[in-house]
């Protein structure tokens, strides 16, 4: 595979508005070749899907998922631009898919890295500065392999860089990319919430064995 310089990802964002990150996979998959690399982009909607971003998407709709045995149940919005579109049966395989990206995945609590508290990396950082495996390092190493950490751990609570369930090559955000690049309107995922059954009950464990034994006190 031809190396991907950072002028050529550059070059190519410049040329289709899409993201660095999409740009250098998009390189990747055509060989270094700037033609390819922008159909490529093109395909998958997600050059369009990128220009269109900033638009405002107020329309939409909330889907709603139930797993098999009603133990898990989600409840998602999904926005577009307009209501033509949110009743249309693209837009309506999106929101059950992603509906069912948030059953399947429970370690899920932010739709974006961005929306996730300061507060939250502070914590990640403080434990992984304390690993054992840390110890005697030199502080600039123990930095940047904590950094790597916390990344790797920001992800894992957001929806958005999940590997999408019925395909493991993409992610959920350039799956919703995709989509946006097929309808020509600009698609956000804005909230969810999962409940699982039984969540948060406490749950009082009766000692039987004790019951069965003071009641035979009481008998005798």
């Amino acid at each position: 595979m031809a190396e991907i310089s950072a002028k050529l990802v550059k070059e190519l964002r410049e040329k289709t508005g899409a993201g660095m990150m999409n740009c250098k996979k998009a390189l990747g998959e055509s060989a270094g070749d700037m033609g390819k690399a922008a159909e490529w982009l093109r395909q998958k909607g997600i050059a369009t899907a990128e220009k269109k971003a900033g638009r405002t998407a107020a329309e939409g709709a909330i889907g709603s998922y139930i797993h098999t045995g009603a133990r898990v149940g989600v409840l998602v919005e999904l926005n577009c631009e307009t209501d033509f579109v949110a009743r249309g049966d693209v837009f309506q395989e999106l929101l059950r898919n992603v509906a069912m990206q948030i059953a399947a995945c429970p370690n899920v609590e932010y739709v974006s890295t961005e929306e996730i508290p300061a507060a939250i990396a502070d914590r990640e950082k403080q434990i992984e500065m304390g690993r054992d495996d840390l110890a005697g390092k030199p502080d600039k190493m123990k930095e940047k392999i904590v950094e790597g950490r916390i990344g790797k751990r920001l992800k894992e609570l957001a929806l958005l860089e999940q590997p999408f369930i019925k395909d493991s090559s993409i992610t959920v955000a350039e799956l919703v990319k995709q989509v946006a690049g097929k309808i020509g309107e600009n698609i956000q995922v804005r909230r969810f919430t999962r409940y699982t059954l039984g969540e948060g009950i406490e749950v009082e464990q009766a000692d039987f064995a004790a019951e069965v034994a003071a009641m035979s006190g009481k008998a005798a």
